[in-house]
């Protein structure tokens, strides 16, 4: 009979409690570890995409209900405001036809009210939730993975799982201790964020703002809008390109709010809250093995960040429902090794990779900000074409055009 110490999730964040959720509804017996006490805050975009959504509608469509009734704490969102170095923007909303739509296609909501409203949701019949308790290290021994712990009450040992899942975002000690996955600079972005109230000109449907100012490239900045007046303000670039120009992201945010003339007017009331805060991101732009001997990866441990828009919690949410019919497959045939744990990687990137390889592409588009100003000044103009672009959100084949330079040539023929 499976044991609660037999299936440990590693972290409570968004993939862990994702993770934990599915397992629940499978009747699946499992001990959650997490360091911290809720509500407690990360440093994030504040960004729920449409694959959160669609995670919780697998999960119980009331989830949704739950989170559009509290508007004080999450904003629905209806699509992505994308803005070229030459200041011309265009408007995409998520869903081309939302007449269908019961719920918004996206949220905005604070980490701190997020992770404590999923870490609500948590089902105590079947999972063992050990809060304050830090993982410092795990051993591999001849009889399988031994986890040492630490709580208030000192340290202790959990010996032998059949599976430990690295649920723990970035610098995962699971990662580090049973993986091959290392920061790489050139896959690994670094950003920052900051809380602010009275920004003027948010978008009445609460578009998330993408800005690709010429004096950041190749980074972006964000304007997220938040419940309450607020929004989240941040700012992000690839990790090697910060490096090799000595970028000073939170100067160079700090300047384009105060001088860029398509920004500071938006700001010439507003307020910081709080202080600027900075993290890593670990981006999905290249595969990895995430899985092995008694053990699975999701969200940032598993590095499965968007590359190009910087979101993570989507990603991290879909992995966690990956990983926990993977794990119902391994109770089934009693298999925890690290030839049948290959099959969660091949479902997560099956589905996942062909938009992370897009994504990619377009984050090195942005290196070439002429042809990131000729699109939008198409799309500005042509109604079709924008609608093409909002299509290619929910239609992978038609957003693979982006990759195509038949796509720029026939911009440029029909101009």
């Amino acid at each position: 009979m499976l044991k609660t110490e037999d299936i440990i999730i590693i972290g409570a964040g968004p993939a862990g409690c994702a993770t934990s959720l599915f397992l629940s509804k499978a009747g699946i017996p499992h001990t959650i570890i997490e360091k911290s006490t809720f509500p407690r805050d990360k440093v994030c975009g504040d960004a729920l995409s449409g694959k959160v959504v669609y995670v919780l509608k697998q999960l119980n469509p009331a989830f949704l209900d739950k989170l559009s009734n509290q508007p004080q704490s999450f904003l629905p969102s209806w699509g992505v405001k994308f803005v070229a170095p030459n200041g011309k923007s265009i408007d995409i909303p998520f869903k081309s036809d939302t007449s269908k739509e019961t719920h918004a296609p996206g949220f905005i909501s604070k980490r701190i009210n997020f992770d404590a409203e999923l870490f609500s949701w948590l089902d105590k019949n079947y999972a063992d939730i050990k809060l304050g308790t830090s993982l410092n290290s795990i051993e591999k021994t001849n009889q399988g993975l031994v986890l040492n712990l630490e709580n208030k009450d000192g340290s202790f040992q959990i010996k032998h799982p059949k599976l430990v899942i690295g649920a723990e975002g970035d610098r995962s000690i699971v990662a580090k201790n049973l993986s091959d996955i290392r920061k790489e600079n050139d896959h690994y972005c670094a950003g920052i964020r900051a809380y602010y109230s009275g920004v003027e000109g948010l978008h009445d449907q609460n578009f998330i703002e993408l800005h690709f100012l010429e004096e950041m490239l190749p980074g972006y900045f964000w304007i997220f809008p938040l419940p309450n007046g607020e929004a989240n303000i941040g700012a992000g670039i690839l990790s090697s390109a910060a490096s090799k120009k000595k970028v000073n992201l939170k100067k160079d945010m700090l300047e384009a709010i105060a001088n860029n003339p398509n920004i500071k007017e938006r700001f010439k009331n507003a307020q910081l809250k709080g202080k600027i805060e900075g993290w890593g991101l670990p981006l999905g732009s290249k595969q990895r093995i995430i899985s092995g001997e008694n053990f699975l990866l999701t969200g940032d441990a598993a590095s499965l960040i968007d590359p190009f828009t910087g979101e993570g919690i989507g990603n991290a949410m879909y992995s966690g429902m990956l990983a926990a019919q993977h794990i119902q497959n391994c109770i089934k045939e009693n298999r925890f090794d690290a030839e049948f744990n290959k099959s969660y990687d091949k479902a997560f990137y099956d589905r996942q990779w062909d938009e992370l390889k897009l994504s990619h592409t377009m984050q090195k588009l942005v290196k070439y900000p002429w042809l990131f100003n000729f699109v939008v000044n198409k799309a500005h103009k042509n109604k079709a074409l924008r609608e093409t672009i909002s299509c290619m959100f929910e239609d992978l084949d038609l957003r693979a055009k982006l990759r195509n330079p038949l796509f720029y040539i026939k911009l440029l023929i029909n101009d």
